[in-house]
């Protein structure tokens, strides 16, 4: 069996991998699908039944660096990715995610008709949340960033900033005292609990307000083990990643610019950016996920999986992720999207990298 150009766990794993090429085969990229019937928008009531049918039980995940919040990315190249997406990606697909922040940057990139962030701790479906609440409740990126932060907003900061200047500004900003970082906490509670009545519980809430306060301690400097050391202001902050240039100088992040933090806010306005919490080696998230897309014909265009196989392989359960993206409905430009190895590089198409591993 020859792997030719192939990623090294592909190629590590391709007995796995052999049988996703066999199942997209099998079935052909896109023949015999029913017509897509993705939604224009979800209620309340869908989004939260979406996220309560495809999660598992919370799970637990500690990084080589000892964080287990992932509270932020701390990928230095993603500018470059974002670029190599917007290039290979179809959009109006969907969008499979995990982690952080760093999604909305990539959901900007592709801008699908609906995307998944899959997270194997429920601590990420609180992150994800205090940022729905946020996009929703805020009129603009000055606006955003300063209730992210909990921070004063600056004199005469306009939105033709830049995200480096927005960053800029908001490093020199006045935290926002005790009482009206409650006020923003409420407006947050209360957007999610009331405005969009899920039925979020007590330990939810503590979630949410947990990561909200250390937003609030750290501000802009917070970086990727700031919630585990206490410290900020050094390495990948938040302030350096939303500054991140593509190879042309051109910022990529989703607070780059209007058009970027526009069609996220307005996914987040139609319930179309669902966190679900699930194990990517499991035996219900992404599997149910997939049936869901499949019974409405809708195509995965990308996934976004960080460095996650690394750690399936670790475990010894890489395969039964192969065994899970199976699952799912792909076609000839499916991609995953895998910065890493000390260079950004968008893998795929899927079933290319599949036809590798039969030696096609």
């Amino acid at each position: 069996m020859t792997t030719p150009n192939l990623h090294p766990r592909l190629r590590h794993g391709a007995i796995g991998i052999w049988l996703l090429f066999s199942l997209v085969a099998l079935s052909g990229p896109a023949t015999g699908r029913a017509q897509n019937t993705l939604p224009a928008a979800l209620s309340d009531r869908e989004f939260w039944a979406l996220t309560e049918q495809f999660s598992e039980p919370d799970g637990f995940f500690r990084s080589n660096s000892g964080s287990s919040d992932n509270l932020l990315s701390n990928e230095t190249l993603m500018g470059n990715v974002a670029t190599a997406v917007t290039e290979r990606v179809k959009p109006s697909g969907v969008y499979l995610g995990v982690g952080p922040e760093q999604n909305f940057t990539y959901i900007a990139a592709t801008r699908p008709a609906i995307a998944f962030v899959t997270d194997i701790r429920r601590g990420n479906l609180h992150l994800h949340l205090l940022y729905k609440a946020l996009f929703e409740l805020s009129a603009d990126r000055v606006d955003f960033v300063a209730r992210l932060f909990s921070r004063t907003r600056p004199a005469g900061l306009t939105n033709t900033a830049s995200a480096s200047q927005l960053m800029t500004a908001f490093l020199r900003a006045e935290p926002l005292d005790e009482a009206q970082f409650a006020a923003n906490l409420k407006a947050v509670t209360d957007r999610l609990t009331r405005t969009r009545s899920l039925p979020l519980q007590t330990d939810d809430l503590a979630g949410i307000e947990y990561v909200y306060r250390h937003f609030h301690r750290f501000g802009p400097g917070i970086n990727y083990t700031s919630s585990i050391t206490g410290q900020s202001g050094t390495g990948s902050t938040y302030a350096v990643i939303m500054g991140l240039t593509g190879a042309g100088g051109e910022e990529r992040s989703y607070l780059a610019n209007d058009a970027n933090f526009t069609f996220v806010k307005s996914m987040q306005a139609k319930n179309l950016i669902v966190p679900v919490v699930g194990d990517f080696a499991g035996v219900k998230a992404l599997r149910a996920l997939g049936a869901y897309l499949k019974e409405r014909g809708a195509i995965v265009s990308a996934f976004y999986v960080s460095n996650v196989e690394s750690y399936l392989e670790r475990n010894g359960v890489w395969q039964r992720f192969c065994a899970n993206v199976a699952a799912m409905p792909l076609d000839a430009a499916s991609v995953f999207i895998r910065p890493g190895e000390g260079q950004a590089r968008v893998f795929g198409p899927m079933v290319a990298e599949t036809a590798a591993c039969s030696g096609n």
